[in-house]
């Protein structure tokens, strides 16, 4: 993940879906805290509302096959830095499969593939890219930077896990969406300060991994840039954080005052199922007494 322009995709990718993600599981939950349940994917009516999904399972088959030819096109020298893009390939097609399971669930019986499984296959994955992640690079800078991506991919592979145990914990829930978007804005961060000038760090300079292929590294001259870069690392990510649960929190508050907007965020399937479940609920007394 030696680019800029990979960063850029990654964030592409996770923040609308974060950001997405964020606005249907929150209006579900404002909707009747004690039903909600947390779903793998949140799919809307009409049908076109759902492009993002389908852009992913486009996207992401082209995105797996780019890796493969980098792959084979690089032939000489640093093997573990040839291998990362094999290894990031695979990541990217296993989650293609899970795009694909998302797109049939909806298409054929909810029951025959249980949210259960989709979120215990999720959580596998999320294990799987923080084994990947940083492969092929060095550096101590470097390696905090994807170090904190690694750990994200934790927090999010956790929270799927729990979310397939307890569907109906929020907070897991919210946990899970804030660290989507909080890997997308850091992916792109990571990519401004490695690859770029724009947050250029004393003492450190870009290193070409191969000549020609564009794919550079940073390396410090003195132990000391190295960890003055390091704190900065940590400085930029604790000030992600703060800023991404803040918004995140000003999210839900909006929806939870503004009911028109939370309405039209989550309709369809995601609030007639709820309806569904909360007429069955009230019918339960009177069937009881009679």
């Amino acid at each position: 993940m030696a680019s800029l322009a990979t960063h850029l995709c990654v964030t592409l990718l996770l923040l609308p879906i974060g950001i997405h993600r964020l606005f249907c599981s929150s209006s579900l939950y404002l909707k009747n805290p004690s039903l909600f349940r947390s779903k793998t994917w949140y799919l809307s009516d009409p049908k076109w509302k759902n492009l993002d999904l389908y852009v992913l399972t486009v996207a992401l088959p082209i995105a797996s096959f780019s890796l493969i030819f980098l792959f084979l096109s690089i032939t000489t020298g640093h093997t573990t830095y040839r291998f990362s893009f094999l290894h990031e390939s695979l990541l990217l097609f296993l989650y293609w499969v899970l795009a694909i399971l998302f797109v049939l669930r909806d298409a054929i019986d909810p029951v025959v593939i249980l949210d259960n499984f989709l979120f215990v296959f999720g959580g596998i994955l999320f294990f799987v890219e923080y084994s990947f992640i940083g492969e092929g690079t060095s550096g101590l800078v470097v390696e905090v930077v994807y170090g904190l991506c690694g750990d994200l991919s934790l927090v999010c592979g956790f929270c799927c896990l729990y979310l397939a145990i307890r569907p109906g914990a929020f907070f897991a829930e919210f946990c899970f969406c804030c660290g989507l978007v909080l890997k997308g804005t850091w992916f792109l961060q990571a990519g401004l300060c490695l690859y770029t000038d724009v947050f250029g760090f004393k003492g450190c300079h870009e290193m070409e991994i191969l000549p020609g292929s564009g794919n550079v590294e940073l390396k410090c001259d003195l132990e000391e840039d190295g960890l003055r870069g390091v704190a900065l690392v940590n400085l930029m990510f604790v000030g992600h954080a703060i800023v991404v649960f803040l918004v995140s929190l000003g999210l839900f508050g909006l929806l939870s005052t503004n009911r028109d907007l939370r309405h039209g965020e989550a309709s369809g399937p995601l609030l007639a199922g709820l309806d569904s479940e909360s007429a069955l609920m009230r019918a339960l007394p009177e069937f009881e007494v009679e």
